[in-house]
């Protein structure tokens, strides 16, 4: 119970301190650069108390603000029949299977095969899910083996997904 309310705190804490650089940023005149301050802060990690294996976790509010401000990339390691039952908008399908195939393929490749940019082994915004978290965590540690040291995981998967979004 007390961890519960130090993570409470801290996160109220953190809330007032991006509050404060927010309003602090919006005085100076540069609301909208603050804004990118705020995407920053709110995906970026460590923060106090959190180990490393927190870094590599994305939270559900945490998606939900990168879908939002489309600051993401999104890859679902389920099978193409999990994913065809149903999936998170964005989400590309590369199959646990095929992944690291995929993620060593060349950048006109990648984009020919699935239709999108490829992911960049620095990009911080890569995200890997599945249905409840396990194959996408084998994902993280395949993408970590060949170099995209700043992906993470949903660890929840779209069994949760499709809890909170009430589907």
């Amino acid at each position: 119970m007390k961890t519960a309310l130090c993570g409470v705190r801290s996160q109220f804490v953190s809330v007032m301190f991006f509050c404060m650089l927010y309003r602090t940023a919006c005085q100076v005149g540069s609301c909208r650069a603050s804004a990118s301050y705020l995407r920053a802060f709110a995906t970026s990690g460590p923060r106090f108390g959190e180990t490393n294996s927190d870094v590599s976790v994305v939270t559900y509010v945490q998606l939900k603000s990168m879908l939002f401000n489309r600051n993401i990339q999104l890859f679902d390691v389920r099978n193409p029949d999990e994913y065809q039952e149903g999936h998170i908008s964005e989400a590309v399908n590369i199959p646990l299977d095929n992944l690291q195939e995929s993620l060593k393929l060349s950048s006109e490749g990648f984009q020919e095969k699935f239709q999108v940019q490829a992911p960049g082994k620095e990009d911080d915004n890569i995200v890997f899910h599945c249905r409840s978290g396990k194959r996408s965590a084998t994902a993280l540690d395949i993408a970590r083996q060949l170099g995209f040291t700043r992906a993470r995981h949903y660890e929840g998967g779209y069994s949760e997904w499709e809890k909170l979004e009430g589907k």
